[in-house]
């Protein structure tokens, strides 16, 4: 058996607002394939999480600036996802 540990990608990801309410904690670490999206990623934790915002709502950060959701992940980076901001 090949082992596959070498391809995995360690990064750090960033929760605020009701995502770090939802996940119960303000980041943790995740180990992912490296062709792995920001979608993929985050459909991922909206299923470990049980996240109750869509993607549709949210917007991406990746190493302090937005980023597109088919943008490539790098191992090492940090994602936060930002939930909107209400004003007036």
């Amino acid at each position: 058996m090949t082992d596959n540990t070498n391809d995995l990608m360690t990064i750090n990801v960033l929760y605020f607002a009701s995502l770090a309410d939802e996940a119960n904690c303000q980041q943790e670490q995740v180990t992912l394939a490296p062709d792995t999206s920001l979608a993929q990623l985050y459909e991922q934790l909206r299923d470990k999480h049980h996240f109750s915002r869509p993607q549709a709502d949210l917007r991406v950060a990746v190493n302090d600036y937005f980023a597109k959701w088919d943008d490539p992940i790098n191992d090492g980076d940090s994602v936060v996802f930002i939930t909107p901001v209400a004003g007036g």
